[in-house]
């Protein structure tokens, strides 16, 4: 229908039709009048009592025996026997009464065929290495898949050994001065120094080495018995290397296996995990110069020469890589108010062996959220926003699941994700952990206020953090989980939460549930508290007014930030463009800050106030996709976070490795030790202003007006 708006006649039975302006003000103030009739703006009161009740309604028993069912058998990522971890993950959601649905991916993974290590004396005798971890049943009856590196390249290296203590730049300049090359040689690596494995094996290439043999040294007081061996990934980056940048859907575009681009994400020599005991062996057969004091007072092991031999030693690994088909698995909630926001709380399923730790000590402990949620409604309560439960495969293989899901969805995560909640090992052991993004720092005090202590009768989880670890939250550089494609890639704001630092199964056949009722949380306590936290923060995302976002926490830790900077930099370097942009991001932070106050003092009957609240929600949500670049990090150019991700694999000094902000300006000063004096200045000078029009944009995005 065509609208008439000529001049009306002056006939005393006829009304001029509305201006199209009064029409559509006239529609939008319907819609408010719905929703405040329907939707009215939520009771505080109201949503303490739901918070309440959820947490009451919290059973260590119940947790229990999801963990218990969930590592009835391993579960590694594209097997058989996974299916039926899916199978038990959804239909756990459907019976709650969720909204469920899975998401299929086909991606390359990686699994072993054959390995063998093997010593070769002077006097011809060979001693075979046990590569099975001792005291387990058989693999082939078990289920349980050998030791082995996934993406590692088939072959056979043989030669001397070099022990080259955690593989690090600085541990094979020590080995210089002692006059020990590893070229042509097998070096030994045990685990640790900060650098992930793939890492090592790179270091290792590149001096020349054929091959790694890498170790962990346990630790018996907690449940190793020095027999385990870690198995992991050492592919760069992270998702299917066959589709790089998008996602491994059935019938979609894939690189060839030998493309340059595959080939690339793969480490160049061979390398195998071996357990501490069969680590020793090898050890107390090296010959060469003395071991520093420093890498033999570090550890447990007997270590005395770092070689090179002179036994020989032999190692063989063959493996495939293969298409398999990975399922994500989902529950969705829908927002009444808003349910175009979403909050998602996500863990991974997959795991190398039993996975009691990791991760399924973070599944059992989402599936009670899901079942307290579930209650939640049964009680009449419904979410301001959706909330989406995501159960991830393949994060061990290189956070595959998780990369290709948020990689499909890249544009309506950017555009309507709230925030991702991460639990990897919900337990580990003793001790409260967090990771976030700065603005949600907050929250995440004022929730852990809220959760008993699991550790002590009287003290809330918060007065524990603070006792044991001094309340501090840690920022997510580090690709270790699978908040990485939503902070790293989408520029989602994120948090990742766990118990105890580490665990000395980790990645073994030991890591079952008798294990966890043993040694890191007999009576379920921990995952009750994970659960108590990670579920406020869903709550309080989904439900709040206005986001509990706080930006000017961000300007305090960014200013933090150039302060240590500052400290790496000579004159000749300006800091200023970093200055000026983290005053602009306080400054339009207090601002929103100020709004947030005036808009939850008003009058709930005022029709306008939740459009007022949706535009200074968007502004919160979108500001931390302005920290985003679209060239990405340089060298890692899927990485488009300039304020926290990882940096390159370029050799940085004791000083700079403190530098775990500013990715980009990090690499510049590692890097420009190799350059001239103007040349090092302007390639550190680009990457300070890359950064500082980063958070120009965060502040312009949460100021929400053009220039």
């Amino acid at each position: 229908m065509t609208q008439n708006l000529t001049k009306p006649n002056n006939s005393l039975t006829s009304k001029p039709p509305p201006p199209l302006c009064t029409f559509l003000f006239f529609i939008i103030l319907c819609i408010l009048g719905f929703y405040s009739v329907h939707y009215p703006t939520r009771n505080p009161k109201n949503a303490l009592l739901f918070h309440q009740i959820f947490l009451s309604s919290a059973t260590n028993s119940t947790i229990a025996s999801y963990l218990r069912s969930l590592t009835s058998h391993p579960h590694l990522a594209g097997t058989k026997p996974s299916l039926e971890t899916i199978r038990y993950v959804k239909t756990h959601f459907e019976n709650l009464g969720l909204e469920t649905h899975t998401v299929a991916f086909k991606t390359l993974l990686s699994y072993p065929l054959h390995a063998s290590v093997s010593m070769h004396f002077n006097n011809g005798s060979v001693f075979s290495l046990p590569l099975n971890e001792m005291g387990t049943s058989s693999y082939a009856s078990s289920g349980v898949v050998q030791p082995y590196h996934a993406y590692s390249p088939s072959g056979t290296a043989q030669g001397k050994v070099v022990f080259v203590n955690h593989g690090t730049e600085d541990d094979y300049r020590a080995l210089g001065l002692m006059g020990v090359n590893v070229n042509g040689c097998i070096v030994l690596v045990r685990k640790g120094g900060g650098l992930y494995r793939g890492a090592v094996v790179e270091m290792a290439r590149k001096k020349g080495a054929l091959g790694v043999l890498m170790y962990t040294e346990g630790d018996v007081s907690r449940g190793s018995f020095g027999f385990g061996a870690e198995r992991g990934t050492v592919m760069k980056e992270v998702g299917d290397p066959l589709t790089p940048g998008w996602a491994g859907v059935e019938d979609g575009e894939r690189l060839e296996l030998e493309d340059n681009k595959v080939l690339e994400r793969f480490p160049g020599i061979p390398s195998l995990p071996l357990s501490f005991e069969s680590a020793q062996v090898i050890l107390e057969s090296l010959g060469g110069p003395l071991a520093p004091q420093e890498w033999r007072d570090s550890g447990p092991s007997r270590l005395s020469r770092v070689g090179p031999g002179p036994v020989m030693v032999n190692f063989t690994y063959q493996g495939e890589k293969k298409l398999a088909t990975i399922h994500n698995v989902f529950a969705v909630i829908r927002g009444l108010e808003e349910p175009d926001r979403y909050v998602l709380l996500g863990n991974h399923r997959d795991a190398w062996t039993y996975g009691a730790v990791d991760p399924n000590s973070g599944t059992a402990t989402l599936l009670d959220i899901a079942r307290r949620y579930a209650l939640l409604m049964r009680k009449g309560w419904n979410p301001r926003r959706t909330i989406i439960f995501c159960s991830w495969d393949a994060e061990e293989f290189g956070m595959i699941g998780s990369t290709e899901w948020v990689e499909q969805n890249l544009l309506n995560l950017r555009a309507k994700a709230v925030a991702y909640l991460n639990v990897d090992c919900a337990v580990q052991g003793p001790g409260f952990f967090a990771g976030a993004t700065p603005q949600l720092d907050n929250l995440i005090f004022e929730v852990t206020k809220k959760v008993n202590g699991p550790d002590s009768e009287a003290a809330t989880l918060y007065g524990e953090w603070t006792t044991m670890n001094g309340s501090n939250i840690e920022r997510l550089s580090g690709v270790y989980s699978d908040f990485a494609p939503f902070l790293h890639h989408a520029g989602v704001p994120s948090v990742d939460i766990y118990y105890g630092r580490d665990f000395p199964v980790y990645h073994t056949a030991f890591d079952t549930f008798n294990w966890m009722i043993n040694y890191a949380d007999p009576f379920f306590r921990r995952h009750v508290a994970v659960a108590g936290v990670w579920g406020l923060l869903g709550l309080h995302l989904a439900d709040d007014p206005v986001l509990p976002l706080n930006y000017l926490s961000y300007a305090e830790q960014l200013q933090e930030h150039k302060d240590v900077l500052s400290s790496f930099l000579d004159a000749s370097i300006s800091l200023t463009p970093l200055a000026t942009s983290i005053q602009e991001l306080a400054s339009a932070a207090k601002r929103a800050n100020d709004e947030a106050k005036r808009l939850m003092k008003q009058e709930f009957s005022d029709d306008l106030l939740a459009l007022k609240m949706r535009a200074l929600n968007d502004r919160l949500m979108l500001a931390e996709r302005g920290f985003l670049d679209t060239d990405g990090i340089k060298g890692k150019e899927w990485f488009k976070h300039l304020i926290y991700g990882p940096r390159s694999s370029a050799p940085h000094s004791n000083h700079e490795s403190k530098l775990v902000f500013f990715p980009g300006i990090s690499d510049a000063i590692a890097e420009s030790t190799r350059m001239g004096q103007r040349e090092r200045q302007a390639a550190i000078q680009h990457e300070i202003w890359r950064v500082a029009r980063a958070i120009q944009r965060a502040a312009d995005a949460l100021k929400g007006e053009l220039t």
